[in-house]
């Protein structure tokens, strides 16, 4: 009787338990090669993100442009109101302003030494835009290749482990070295991506304020060479 009731009582499935793997975990699972790799990352990645936002807001500054500035100009200069033209740029600050106010001290000077000093100018405000985004392309081309080398490090450190145990090694030795590879791979191709993408909308940028300047150059320039 007692045999029977065992034979049809149900066995009881023991659950099995569910571990869930943060990031932060995943990140400090491969030991201290990873911790270094992904260390470094983190610097290159609060760099990058520092100076993409510091230049978007320095960009930003810059293209901010009176569409009726020229023309303010233009009435100035025509009426020969020389000083007013040059209190009217530097009350306005932004790169066309201050290249207009190089132009305008050159005024009596031939039109080639005007254009030289403003291409000069230029040269400098153009150097102010693109201010440490060679940094940011650096950051780009850096960061995949740091996560390349905590890559090779963590196979290292596998195939050490490996030969360590006579090549009888299960999952758990060789995880040390598989978790280096992998998180240090994506951790780096994640800041290189970042850096990628914010390095050419810098460019974008840039190239937009730099061709307003050249616009705006070439109609002060005819402005000058107008009959009188």
């Amino acid at each position: 009787m007692l045999g029977a009731l065992a034979q049809n009582t149900p066995e009881i499935e023991t659950p099995v338990e569910e571990t869930s793997l943060s990031i932060m975990d995943l990140l400090l699972s491969g030991g201290t090669g990873a911790i270094v790799i992904i260390g470094i990352l983190f610097v290159l990645l609060f760099v990058a993100v520092y100076i993409y936002f510091e230049r978007i807001f320095a960009i930003k500054a810059a293209s901010k442009y009176d569409e009726g500035f020229m023309d303010k100009i233009r009435d100035s200069v025509v009426n020969g109101k020389i000083e007013a033209a040059k209190i009217l740029c530097a009350q306005t600050n932004n790169p066309i302003a201050r290249l207009t106010e190089k132009g305008i001290s050159r005024i009596g000077h031939s039109l080639e030494d005007i254009n030289k000093a403003i291409e000069n100018a230029g040269r400098l405000e153009v150097y102010k835009l693109e201010k440490n985004v060679s940094i940011l392309a650096t950051v780009a081309g850096a960061a995949p290749m740091i996560g390349f080398l905590g890559t090779v490090i963590g196979m290292i450190i596998a195939f050490h482990n490996l030969a360590s145990s006579s090549g009888t090694a299960d999952m758990g030795v060789l995880a040390e070295g598989i978790y280096t590879a992998m998180t240090t791979t994506v951790g780096g191709l994640v800041v290189g991506i970042i850096a990628y993408i914010g390095y050419n909308h810098l460019v974008v940028r840039t190239d937009k304020v730099i061709h307003s300047m050249e616009a705006n150059t070439v109609d002060f320039l005819d402005l000058l060479n107008e009959p009188a």
